[in-house]
């Protein structure tokens, strides 16, 4: 499946979605960002839908510029997942006890640990740059210093609504651990006081929706955004690293006879911005609901809680901006999975799966999502299928 360009006023509109199929809310913001003086280029990808300042499932190019609601608040969101040793023979009949040893090693909803995690304790963690990282949470906006012991405590924990950690097996029986989160409480504190300070700006008055307010290059605000940016994005990183080594800890603990083993993790943003360069051009590449999809790049694509994700590679499609969706997509609102769906529902759609099946959830219901075959299916020009995953456990804040 190709691309289906839609005419925008500076830039076509590149959809890898039918346009037909894409609420009215969402092709309006599409429009909007359209419009924007710095844009060079919008990809759009196959999970779009309706998001809060811009539209998820997009991919921005900017010269000299980058907008802040464009990355969305939770900046650095992404997903990580590793291949184990072991395989479906190895698995308890009952799985309760292993979703419950994960809920316990790692804080979930609003929950953070106790004391800070020592990442020198976890199995091939990324120490290198650990010191770095935190001696420049100084350098970061006044306006979320106070947040610093918060932001150190949620340091490897999961949030709530969508994110998710999950026990996995491939369409050949081996197991495989995947988790989706990003920068917490203080990745999203950084994104609004940003979105802030860029709506106030004089070169921000005249657009089409204030959602899109930018910064531009050489301005101390731009200078400012883009150090809380990449150094959130950092922190997702970390994040979703350590909660990794956590689990990997609780399967060598449960699993202690089969002496596991792990392949090198992947990892993928999904809500960032990267300095990239196209057409002899230098441009700031900002993926709201994205992966970096370049030549030979992993990545991750998960589905619903009930239904299964992909672990994809990149083809390098640069009409894309090396881009591929990030998920399946939702196709309705939370407020509206909860007026259509019932705990029954949910039970009867999460068959087979150890998890939550309460009200608390509903609103992650899989019938809330667009099927993930058919988002997968509408980019084969931009990733190849590496493997197929059915979750067996997930967990959810």
């Amino acid at each position: 499946m190709s691309y289906v360009e839609v005419p925008g006023a500076k830039v076509p509109i590149r959809m890898w979605a039918d346009p037909a199929s894409v609420e009215d809310g969402a092709m309006q913001q599409l429009r909007n960002v359209a419009t924007l003086p710095w844009i060079k280029g919008l990809a759009v990808m196959p999970d779009v839908h309706y998001g809060k300042g811009a539209t998820v499932g997009s991919v921005i190019a900017m010269h000299g510029a980058v907008c802040p609601a464009a990355v969305g608040v939770d900046i650095g969101c992404g997903m990580s997942a590793v291949k184990t040793s072991l395989t479906a023979e190895d698995l308890p009949g009952d799985l309760s006890r292993l979703r419950s040893k994960i809920e316990q090693a790692i804080p979930v909803g609003r929950g953070m640990h106790d004391d800070a995690v020592d990442p020198g304790r976890l199995h091939g963690f990324p120490t290198a740059g650990w010191d770095d990282f935190w001696s420049r949470f100084d350098g970061v906006a006044d306006a979320v210093k106070f947040r610093q012991g918060r932001a150190v405590k949620q340091m490897g924990t999961l949030g709530s609504g969508n994110h998710f950690i999950e026990f996995c097996l491939d369409e050949s029986g081996s197991v495989w651990l995947m988790l989706h989160s990003g920068s917490r409480n203080i990745g999203k504190e950084l994104a609004d006081f940003h979105i802030g300070q860029a709506q106030k700006l004089p070169h921000n008055q005249d657009l089409v929706d204030r959602d899109l307010a930018v910064f531009i290059a050489d301005t101390p605000q731009m200078a400012a955004y883009r150090n809380d940016l990449f150094w959130a994005q950092e922190y997702a990183r970390y994040n979703r690293a350590i909660m990794m080594g956590l689990f990997q800890d609780v399967v060598r603990k449960e699993f202690r006879k089969a002496k596991v083993a792990f392949e090198p993790v992947i990892s993928c943003h999904h809500n960032y911005v990267a300095e990239e360069r196209y057409d002899g051009m230098d441009l700031l590449v900002t993926r709201k609901g994205a992966i970096r999809a370049g030549s030979g790049d992993f990545g991750i694509i998960p589905g619903s809680m009930g239904t299964g994700s992909y672990i994809v590679k990149g083809l390098g499609n640069a009409q894309s901006f090396n881009s591929a969706s990030h998920g399946a997509g939702r196709r309705m609102s939370r407020n509206a999975a909860k007026r259509r769906f019932s705990t029954r529902d949910l039970e009867d759609q999460t068959r087979g799966v150890e998890c939550r099946k309460d009200s608390g959830v509903v609103d992650e219901i899989p019938a809330a999502y667009k099927p993930i075959e058919q988002v997968i299916d509408r980019q084969r020009d931009l990733v190849e299928v590496v493997a197929k995953l059915k979750q067996v456990v997930c967990v959810k804040g």
